[in-house]
């Protein structure tokens, strides 16, 4: 079982940037593989980025490609988001999720367990 907690949401104007972070309990949290999904209103909730169990691997969506970076610290339980050059398409709930399969996961149905999300948005 895992229990995963999300934070660093906020309203931010576009051009800006804001870093999201994962806690997750347990002591297996090397074992997941992690991803962030994002989920706008009247919208299914759509993969942003994933990584690996051990970090060495990273996967993303392209409308995220090159501004966004996942990161994770297996030693602190935590996973990162680091969004930069946010625009207001990027207004959402952003979801952590962790992975116990093989490989990286982007579909939400391969992931076991889900945080109850943190507000994103972008506004000027």
């Amino acid at each position: 079982q895992v229990q995963l907690v999300e934070s660093g949401g906020g309203l931010v104007q576009p051009g800006g940037s804001l870093r999201l972070s994962c806690a997750a309990s347990g002591r297996t949290f090397s074992r997941y593989s992690m991803g962030w999904f994002r989920q706008a209103p009247g919208k299914e909730r759509d993969f942003v980025a994933a990584i690996s169990k051990s970090g060495g691997s990273t996967y993303y969506a392209d409308s995220v490609k090159g501004r966004f970076t996942i990161s994770r610290d297996n030693g602190k339980n935590k996973v990162y988001l680091q969004m930069n050059s946010l625009k207001p398409e990027d207004t959402a709930v952003y979801y952590c999720a962790a992975d116990s399969g093989w490989g990286i996961a982007t579909t939400a149905p391969e992931y076991d367990y889900w945080g109850q999300g943190t507000q994103v948005t972008v506004s000027s």
